[in-house]
Parts: C-alpha cells; structure tokens; sequence
C-alpha cells in the first residue's frame, strides 16, 4: 500500500480537525504532551516527573494517560482504586502531591487486564479523558501518550489545545532514529515543541564512580542540533526511578531541571 504525501514531506496526518474546547465545568491554562515516537526509552516515567516538578512549584496539576493500550502511570503514583463520579462525570484520584490523574487502568478491574481495541475506540477514549473528566482549574495538563505516530498521538495533535510537546529519546541510534519521525510529525500537525530530554543516558558505577555508556555515547546535543530543537538536559539510568515507580512513588525522585518548562510556555 503507498502512503499519500502531504506537502511536508511525509504520510498525510489526515484532514484538520477542529479543536475541543476547554471541558465542561473546567479550566485548563496549559497542556503539554510528552512523546517518545519509540517504547522503552521511559516516556511515562518522564510524563510522571514532569507532573511532580510542576506540583512541587506549586502549580496545580492534571496527569493523562493517553498510553490507553499500555497504561502505566496508576503504577508509578500508587493509585489503584476506581475513580468517583458525579452527574455523569469521572472525578480524577489525586496523588500525594495533588496531582489530578486519568488512565483507563483505573477503570478496569484488574490493572493486568488488556484493552484490546481498534484505532476509532482509542481516540475516542482519549477525547473522553478530555471532555468527560471533572479537571477543575489546572494550570497544567500533562499528556502521557503512547509509542509511535497513531492514532492516540494524532488525536491528542489534532483535538486537544496543546501548549506544546516534550520529546524524550535515549542514546540508541534506533531511538533517535524514530523520535526524529516523532518531530516530523509534530511539525507537520504544527505543534510547538518545547525541548528534547536524553533518558538512560549512561550510568555512574556504584564501584569505581565512572561514567558507563550503556546504550553508547550520548547523542542529545547531536539530535538537538540536526532538528533545531532546545535540549533541556539528560537523565542518566538511575535505579532509584525504577525503584520508586515499582512501588509507587515516583513523586519522591526529584529532577530539577524540569523546572524550565514553564519558562518555555507562550
């Protein structure tokens, strides 16, 4: 099958839809999602430490899970009980730190179940999470989505308001290969992107305190430089993050330079 080509240069995204507007009964000022384009390269533990970053400067906080096929972010805050409702309306747990979370694994029975769907239930589930959901005023709706170039991703692209994109990549030529696939189309759906964050990049050795490339040499600045977008720093492979968000509670890891996303807002 040959893929339709949009002035940009790549496979046509699809006609312009227009955006939702703010939900019923709530305000939000800011939504930023959080992309990798590739899976295993810690998209959702960022998603997770961009939220806690922007609680902890005291800004009120919205977390959703758009992963709706590999959900994660319950898990790594601690949040296992069913959301309540009101007049029809899902009303978000909240973590520690205040955090208003949605993620279709609060909704099912079991946390192992799987959510076997095609792509129209996808993207409706996650302009429900928008529409459906009781944020109240949030300064921030942070935006977890999936893996690759979809249908989840395209639905937040194309309906939501977004403020702008956070890309997440690791060192792996692979990685960088398909976050760039990432760009492309977030630049083709004209979304602004906020910055790029290298994760897993290397580790220090608990014996000798040298640095280890794990997944090679860094290439942050590399792929900040080929794409022109702003690198906002590099996490190294820290146990401690896998630590917390086993046993839920990623609010207690701390990542400062995070701090520099609301400076980037418009």
């Amino acid at each position: 099958m040959q893929a339709t080509e949009s002035k940009a240069g790549g496979a046509a995204p699809g006609s312009s839809i227009e955006k939702l507007g703010q939900p019923d009964g709530s305000q939000i000022k800011h939504v930023i999602a959080v992309m990798s384009g590739k899976g295993g390269v810690g998209k959702s533990s960022l998603s997770a430490l961009l939220a806690v970053s922007l609680a902890r400067e005291g800004h009120r906080v919205g977390l959703l899970d758009a992963d709706i096929t590999g959900p994660s972010i319950p898990k790594l805050f601690g949040l296992r009980s069913q959301p309540l409702s009101e007049n029809g309306k899902i009303v978000p747990p909240e973590t520690a730190l205040g955090i208003k979370v949605i993620s279709l694994n609060l909704l099912l029975p079991n946390e192992d179940d799987p959510v076997i769907w095609r792509g129209p239930l996808i993207g409706g589930a996650v302009k429900q999470f928008w529409t459906d959901v009781i944020w109240g005023e949030i300064d921030y709706l942070v935006v977890d989505l999936p893996p690759g170039t979809g249908d989840a991703p395209l639905t937040v692209m194309q309906s939501l308001p977004l403020s702008g994109l956070l890309i997440v990549t690791s060192p792996q030529e692979l990685a960088v290969m398909v976050v760039k696939k990432a760009i492309k189309m977030a630049r083709m759906l004209e979304v602004p992107l906020l910055g790029l964050v290298e994760n897993m990049s290397g580790l220090t050795c608990p014996h000798c305190g040298k640095p280890v490339e794990l997944f090679g040499p860094s290439r942050a600045e590399e792929v900040a430089a080929e794409t022109g977008i702003k690198l906002l720093g590099t996490i190294p492979l820290d146990p401690e993050i896998s630590r917390l968000g086993d046993s839920g509670k990623i609010e207690q890891y701390r990542v400062d330079f995070l701090k520099e996303i609301p400076g980037l807002m418009k």
